[in-house]
């Protein structure tokens, strides 16, 4: 029943974002947006923005994730782009990474499908030809982290509030090995072996200095340094730029794309364990006494 449901968020995704494509004629000049991504097209300049609009927190549902894909694939297959800036259109919250609720209460087959969802959300955002930034104008825990880690540069707005890393075993779950292989690929070993145990979200200026983001700058300036960056960017010839990427990123993207049903079986059996599923119901129990 959840590949069914799966199939028709899918479908029904695909059809609207299809007739907004229509609507704005093909030539990149007009933006397009499914319920929850929003994406501001620059045909001119070869540059789309994506605006993750999921409120309250950008939270990374299955519904979400399928929309996101399909609209990058909408961009990867559209040769008027070559560089994508990756934002939230939702205040003082970049993504706030995968949404507990998907994982909680649910049948195999959902955190099955769920969890497929993740692996290509992360393979499409980590093997993208284009030019990636992420302009990170808010907190980035987890999978918001994880969306971050996979672009080619990373600016992160200089508030003490917009913490960003993989703190997964604060809630008692663990990073799968791609998680930290984008890690380490970015801070190193030793930092990210660290970083991982911890479960440790930097500031700003922490999360510079330890290589977790390329430049810190003030809050209004975010966007604007994310199109100077990816001005720099697209002045390399794009099939060098591209080749050179793949060459890099190849051995890790296929570490997962050799193992993802095991990886997904992994997953689902971990997060079926009755301890799990208790650590999840005791941590949205103190949730709801929170909002009261």
């Amino acid at each position: 029943m959840a590949l069914v449901a799966g199939s028709t968020v899918l479908l029904r995704a695909g059809l609207r974002l299809g007739a907004e494509a229509a609507a704005r004629g093909g030539n990149g000049a007009r933006r397009f947006a499914s319920h929850r991504v929003l994406v501001e097209p620059d045909g001119a300049a070869g540059i789309a923005t994506i605006k993750l609009k999921n409120p309250p927190v950008n939270s990374l549902t299955l519904e979400f994730l399928t929309e996101f894909i399909i609209c990058l694939e909408k961009l990867e297959n559209d040769k008027t782009f070559r560089g994508i800036i990756l934002t939230s259109d939702c205040p003082g919250i970049f993504s706030a990474g995968l949404d507990l609720r998907e994982m909680f209460g649910k049948n195999p087959a959902h955190y099955a499908e769920y969890w497929r969802a993740v692996q290509e959300m992360w393979l499409k955002l980590y093997q993208s030809n284009l030019v990636m930034v992420a302009a990170i104008n808010g907190a980035s825990p987890a999978g918001g982290c994880l969306m971050s880690l996979t672009c080619d540069y990373r600016v992160l707005a200089d508030n003490p509030r917009y913490r960003i890393g993989l703190n997964e075993t604060l809630l008692g779950i663990i990073a799968p090995f791609w998680f930290k292989d984008n890690l380490v690929n970015t801070i190193g070993h030793r930092a990210a072996e660290r970083a991982l145990q911890l479960g440790l979200l930097f500031p700003p200026k922490e999360a510079l200095q330890v290589g977790m983001v390329d430049q810190v700058v003030p809050e209004d300036q975010v966007q604007s340094t994310a199109l100077s960056v990816m001005t720099q960017w697209l002045a390399i010839p794009d099939h060098a730029r591209q080749l050179t990427k793949s060459m890099m990123r190849k051995a890790t993207a296929d570490h997962l794309i050799k193992q993802r049903e095991a990886d997904i079986q992994n997953f689902v059996s971990f997060i079926s364990r009755d301890s799990i599923q208790k650590s999840l119901q005791v941590y949205f129990e103190k949730l709801k006494q929170k909002q009261h």
